[in-house]
């Protein structure tokens, strides 16, 4: 793993043996009283594109007689590929008609993934390897029956000729699976019996990704998203399988994205009734080859492996990262266990010999000294995605330009923490069971798409349509405690207008909230106010729809709205348009259960879902601009993340670590700011006695702050949905990570440490949690804000313990290099002494004679 490292490492090492502690805390003190710590930095370019144009001139060799001689099509990316979601957008398209149950409508896209090459075709897809068929849809079926005219040459092996009217000729085209089995219905020339070709063990309506059904507007343009799907999703695919034992292999087995076009009619038919894959249809399709990582792991057998804990959100970036950390003769693979990030923070801070290394957005939070050095290595944020599609009104009230828009994307939403509220508290009806006592909500919206709270602030495309989804009543949002949680409810507490809607005012057009969720206990049924800022999604109402003797179950809120099992899977979900809603009872299953309906194919789509910037990126989700304190409506980009990195706060507890504090007087300034950005800090204890642990996990952060903040889609580089780390945050990782291998040699403290207090300074008097800290959740507490204007000031009250807040300050001083450019996120803690100057002027010329690595 060595080998990865940045250069300068050995140099670092020398000069702190050298220097010390006192040397580097003058060097700090000195840059410090000099002004000249930046709050932010350039961000490096964004990731060179991948993106690829097949156009049907180009492709098709009969493109004058295909349905859009004009077509062009362009995919969002085509290399370093994983399990992942795509965006496919055209041109030269014709305005599309929706599909019936007759039809499968007019002038529209279909889309496939398919494996293998056709040998008859050269650097052509063989459609025998598409998933294509699973949804039985008419004109997106893989068999049907055929006039013996209609049959092209190319589709003879795969038919049953017919035998007059009563008995057409039959075509089937089989699935070969990369697996090397074949699903055929028909063979020499007659049919299988019991082989359907659509629904077989290799996909299935729930599991295949096709879009049998892609519309084009007016003005002939399109887009729609596509899930891309590995060997692990889909065998029969075996996409990005490895083809190779090279560890260091960048590239598995490639497959084609296979588009399409669908006119007005078929061969031999009135209308769109037959298979894209039958030959009259197929030859006229495009496609262009997709590049897959290798799935599985790179590293070598026998590496090392060590864990990491806790955030989430930095998951895609650690799973680039790995190969590239597995690498070399010290390389270790890092095994992420996501999970709670102040569980995670809490075991790294009272580890004595070893413990997973910590991943956070916030700093520790408990009674002990926090005695962690905190390496930032990861910027993102919290998004809201969807996935909703027009379905205009047919009232008379809509424009004909809006209506022939129908079953097209919606791509802009706006939304307020005051409407994040009632998205999050089950205040509109249909967040709760229909055949629940739904009473107690009033005449409150169904869902979000009927608020004149939500429309007033939203384009007026709408407010015309009739979108009636349970899943966009509430989000899709993940189970357990998580600093997400903590984040998102801070962000709706800092606003004054979702405070009072929370605690029961009613907003200007008369809803009010859930009053199982209400944060004023006179108003609140139980008696006892919801607690917020919290670090979880509870669902307090205990609405239920009883359960019927011999028959369906109880259904209650969360049996109805169900979480998700992370960030991740609400983005797939919504990628796919599922919105997990609740079917009917399956009184044959075992045991006997209420199913979940299948996803909502394209045209179709209603669902909103909670998850993070770099989840939202993997499947390209269109993602809600939030309103940020100073009142502007901002999406998720880099600029607006690293616009929020600089308007970001000291906690008043642990200076290391810096947030977005909503409630501040910074983020009422930063006008360009997304509110939901959210850092991610490796943390880990300077006093663990292992020295092999401690390297290991410097050498992780070194990595991740230095070449893992390059933009790519190839292992090793920073994925999208992360901002690269401004320059003043590697600075205070690369002093972090050799603070954390250099260690601090325990030591007896003459009198136990103070436990920390909890105050309620005017930082929270708002409802909001501090810049740095934990909300009041279930297993968190309210900490005192720094006083304005000194977002770095000492907490008030805290974790005091001079031996180990003194030696960390000291150890971090002490790791910063003169090579280093200087640092805006480590604090000026340590004394100002005007010797700094000559001393830092000698390390400076100390340097260069040090011993470097070849």
């Amino acid at each position: 793993m060595r080998s990865a490292l940045p250069e300068g490492r050995a140099a670092r090492r020398v000069l702190s043996g050298l220097s010390g502690a006192l040397v580097g805390g003058l060097v700090f003190a000195a840059l410090t009283a000099g002004g000249v710590l930046p709050t932010g930095a350039a961000v490096a370019d964004d990731a060179p594109s991948t993106a690829e144009t097949v156009t049907a001139k180009a492709y098709d060799t009969d493109w004058e007689n295909s349905p859009f001689p004009d077509l062009s099509v362009t995919v969002s990316q085509t290399k370093g590929l994983v399990a992942q979601g795509l965006e496919i957008s055209w041109t030269g398209g014709k305005e599309s008609t929706p599909p019936t149950q007759q039809s499968g409508g007019e002038n529209f896209l279909q889309i496939a993934q398919c494996w293998g090459d056709d040998p008859q075709n050269p650097g052509q897809p063989d459609r025998t390897t598409c998933q294509y068929g699973a949804f039985g849809t008419p004109g997106a079926r893989r068999d049907g029956n055929r006039s013996d005219g209609s049959v092209a040459q190319e589709d003879e092996s795969s038919t049953v000729p017919g035998a007059g009217f009563f008995d057409p000729a039959y075509t089937a085209i089989p699935f070969r699976s990369a697996t090397g089995e074949t699903i055929a219905a028909v063979v020499d020339g007659k049919r299988v019996p019991g082989v359907d070709v659509n629904t077989n063990a290799f996909f299935t309506q729930y599991t295949s990704n096709e879009v049998p059904w892609a519309g084009t507007g007016a003005d002939g343009t399109g887009s729609t998203k596509f899930e891309v799907q590995t060997v692990t999703q889909s065998r029969g695919l075996g996409c990005g399988a490895r083809t190779s034992d090279d560890a260091n292999a960048t590239s598995g087995q490639p497959c084609w994205l296979v588009i399409i076009p669908r006119g007005t009619t078929d061969t031999g038919e009135a209308s769109v009734v037959s298979s894209g894959l039958f030959w009259d249809n197929w030859k006229h399709h495009v496609a262009i080859k997709l590049d897959f990582r290798p799935v599985g792991l790179r590293c070598a057998l026998g590496a090392a492996e060590r864990q990491l804990a806790g955030s989430e959100v930095i998951a895609r970036a650690v799973s680039s990262w790995q190969p590239s950390l597995c690498s070399g003769t010290n390389g270790s693979i890092f095994t992420l266990l996501t999970g709670t990030e102040s569980d995670a923070v809490a075991t790294a801070n009272t580890a004595a010999t070893s413990a997973p290394l910590a991943l956070t957005s916030f700093a520790y939070g408990g009674s002990d000294p926090d005695k962690l050095v905190y390496a930032p290595i990861g910027l993102s944020s919290i998004t809201v995605g969807f996935a909703i599609d027009r379905f205009p009104k047919q009232d008379g009230s809509v424009p004909a330009e809006e209506l022939a828009k129908s079953r097209l994307p919606l791509t802009d939403m706006k939304l307020t923490p005051r409407l994040v509220a009632k998205l999050l508290t089950s205040s509109y009806l249909d967040s709760l069971p229909y055949q629940a006592d739904r009473a107690h909500l009033g005449k409150n919206p169904r869902n979000l798409l009927f608020d004149p709270d939500f429309l007033e602030i939203n384009d007026p495309a709408w407010a015309q349509q009739a979108i009636a989804s349970v899943a966009v009543a509430d989000m899709l949002v993940p189970q357990g405690r998580s600093d997400v949680a903590t984040a998102l409810w801070s962000y709706v507490m800092a606003d004054a207008d979702a405070r009072d809607f929370l605690a029961g005012t009613t907003d200007p057009w008369g809803m009010s909230v859930n009053p199982f969720a209400s944060t004023d206990a006179a108003k609140n049924p139980t008696g006892t106010a919801f607690a917020l800022p919290r670090d979880n999604f509870p669902r307090p109402d205990p609405v239920e729809v009883p359960a019927v003797e011999n028959g369906p179950a109880a259904i209650n809120s969360v049996t109805w709205r169900p979480y998700t099992n992370d960030l991740d899977s609400a983005a797939y979900y919504t990628l796919r348009g599922d919105g997990q809603t609740l079917s009917a009872w399956d009184p044959l299953g075992n045991p006997p259960r209420y199913t979940r309906s299948p996803r909502n194919l394209q045209g179709t789509q209603a669902v909103i879902s909670l998850t993070d910037g770099a989840a939202a990126d993997k499947y390209q989700l269109v993602t809600a601009s939030l309103r940020n304190p100073a009142g502007n409506f901002v999406s998720p980009t880099n600029d607006a993340l690293t616009a929020a990195a600089t308007a970001m706060t000291a906690s008043s507890t642990q200076p290391q670590v810096r947030t977005f504090d909503p409630a501040s007087p910074e983020a009422a300034k930063a006008t360009d700011a997304y509110p939901l950005a959210l850092p991610v800090y490796a943390a880990a204890s300077p006093y663990v006695t292992d020295a092999t642990v401690r390297r290991v996990y410097a050498d992780f952060m070194r990595y991740a702050a230095e070449p893992g903040q390059t933009p790519g889609v190839q292992s090793g580089q920073l994925p999208g949905g992360y901002a690269p780390l401004p320059d003043s945050w590697r600075v205070q990782a690369r002093a972090a990570a050799t603070a954390l291998e250099n260690g601090i040699a325990p030591t007896s403290p003459t009198t136990p440490p103070p436990s920390s207090t909890t105050n309620s300074g005017p930082g929270l008097s708002s409802g909001a949690a501090s810049a740095g800290t934990r909300g009041s959740g279930s297993s968190t507490s309210n900490v005192a804000a720094p006083a304005a204007g000194s977002p770095t000031a000492p907490a008030a009250a805290g974790p005091a313990d001079p031996q180990a807040t003194g030696a960390i300050a000291a150890a971090l001083a002490g790791a910063k290099t003169a090579d280093d450019p200087d640092s805006g996120a480590l604090p000026a803690a340590l004394p100002i002494s005007l010797l700094a100057g000559l001393i830092a002027a000698l390390v400076v010329l100390l340097i260069p004679r040090l011993p470097r690595r070849a």
